[in-house]
């Protein structure tokens, strides 16, 4: 790795560079070949769930444009593709058996969409990187078992999906993701209800169940790979986990820097180590313990055991950054409320804030490099000694743009500027020790934004949404010659 001294920098030889969608979000084709429905199939044919009622049933119909895309994808130059499997594709029956462990007959059809798409990359020299679960789980397993507030059923279940998945895509995939972003399928789905299934009943409580149960899905998946299919495939597993950088907010006196200091740190340990602890260390971060107290459930030794080091590589997905510092409410002697005035958010005790002088995205999400910086370098400090050789690999980072027209896509200036702050701060990072092997941007292509439906963009290419017309952004132009050139150019 070199530093700027021709106007660009330079990243690690190997340094794997690709684009990154999920399943619901571009294939459509939500009632063809066998697939049944998933609870975002649900969520969003319920009136005031999304914007403008958008649905995915159609998205961007990769699923019959795959050719195409990965055509563009070879066009850009990129060595990797990150998608997702979708479960009700390909275990269509799952929950709806006489007994839960009985999922039904694997669904050929599905399994015929992936190996061509599969088979499509490879044929490119892209490398197919695939995601267990992005969100879609088969709504009769919602409705049979309580979704992700199931126990040990929704475990198996997914380890059971897994196995399929492992033995019939194992051969060529040799990168897996079992879940992506499990915080939002925890908050966002079983707390705050933004995302499907859509719970809000008790915010204090079941966030904490439901995370629960999605760490040991993804220990048991890793168990099986390892187990049954790892040295014969020669491939690698992980799970990646999402987090905004908190920066203690600046304040005037000793005790009150000491207090934000805290709270910053505090808010990264609600948000990534909820997750990352108990799987590269071991167990929930002590903080969450004294917070949450009872209403955060406990790991049997076994458990423990199932889940310390069982990720080959730290994923992680970047958005954005925020100044972190305590709530009012806060007090550090006492737990959050267990009744249902309490939540996951009282429990974390912060208010996060913003510089009115950064930049924002057509999301609303703050645009700072440095925080990326400042993350990557706290994940490797405080994990890096427990991953298991595989380094970090970003898995998403991107932005939504308000490009409307082609017209406006074909000049996304933001978008650029916006990968070449960021790609600028992780090459900072991995300059001052972060092991960072990889990095993929989100999106792909414009897609169907979950909660927000179509109205937000964050591909690297456009999308018409009528016609279905793809067309290369400034930003898939520009990407694709630092992915071509292993470097980024540090002016515009």
């Amino acid at each position: 790795m070199t530093t700027a001294n021709d106007g660009v920098v330079r990243f690690p030889d190997g340094f794997l560079w690709g684009t990154a969608t999920a399943s619901y979000q571009v294939e459509g084709a939500s009632n063809e070949g066998g697939r049944c429905d998933c609870i975002w199939d649900t969520f969003a044919r319920t009136p005031g769930r999304v914007v403008n009622g958008d649905t995915g049933a159609r998205a961007v119909d990769h699923y019959h444009r795959y050719k195409e895309d990965v055509a563009l994808m070879k066009a850009m130059g990129v060595g990797a593709y990150r998608f997702s499997i979708a479960w009700p594709r390909i275990l269509p029956g799952a929950g709806l058996q006489e007994h839960v462990e009985d999922d039904g007959p694997v669904n050929e059809a599905g399994v015929a969409f992936y190996d061509a798409l599969i088979d499509e990359l490879l044929a490119n020299d892209i490398k197919p990187v695939a995601t267990l679960y992005h969100w879609d789980l088969p709504q009769a397993l919602d409705e049979r078992c309580g979704g992700w507030l199931g126990g040990r059923a929704i475990q198996e279940a997914f380890a059971r999906y897994a196995r399929v998945c492992f033995e019939r895509f194992g051969d060529r995939v040799k990168t897996w993701i079992t879940l992506n972003e499990p915080w939002c399928s925890a908050w966002l789905g079983y707390g705050s209800g933004v995302h499907a299934p859509g719970r809000t009943a008790h915010p204090q409580r079941e966030p904490y169940e439901t995370a629960h149960n999605l760490l040991l899905a993804h220990a048991r998946a890793v168990k099986v790979y390892r187990d049954e299919f790892q040295i014969a495939q020669g491939g690698r597993i992980g799970i990646t986990l999402n987090c905004d950088w908190r920066e203690p907010a600046a304040a005037d006196d000793e005790a009150r820097v000491a207090a934000n200091k805290a709270a910053a740190e505090r808010s990264l340990l609600f948000f990534l180590g909820w997750f990352a602890d108990p799987i590269y260390l071991g167990d929930y971060p002590q903080v969450m313990k004294k917070r949450a107290g009872e209403r955060l459930p406990t790991f049997s030794d076994e458990e423990k055991e199932l889940l310390k080091g069982s990720s080959d590589y730290f994923g992680l997905n970047h958005y954005g950054t925020a100044y972190a510092e305590p709530s009012q409410d806060y007090d550090e002697e006492s737990p959050g409320p267990n009744d249902d005035t309490g939540s996951y958010e009282r429990d974390e005790g912060t208010v996060l804030t913003s510089d009115p002088a950064w930049k924002r995205t057509d999301m609303g999400w703050n645009v700072v490099g440095w925080g990326f910086e400042k993350l990557l370098l706290w994940v490797q400090n405080r994990y890096g000694s427990h991953v298991l050789g595989g380094g970090i690999l970003v898995t998403e980072n991107g932005c939504a743009v308000a490009d409307r027209t082609k017209e406006e896509a074909e000049n996304d200036d933001f978008r650029v500027e916006f990968y070449r702050e960021y790609l600028l701060g992780m090459h900072r990072a991995i300059a001052q020790g972060a092991d960072v092997r990889g990095y993929f941007a989100w999106s792909f292509c414009d897609n169907y934004e979950w909660a927000e439906g179509y109205a937000k963009r964050f591909g690297l290419h456009w999308v018409n949404y009528e016609t279905m017309e793809r067309t290369p952004k400034k930003s898939a132009r520009w990407f694709g010659r630092v992915a071509g050139d292993n470097a980024v150019p540090v002016a515009h």
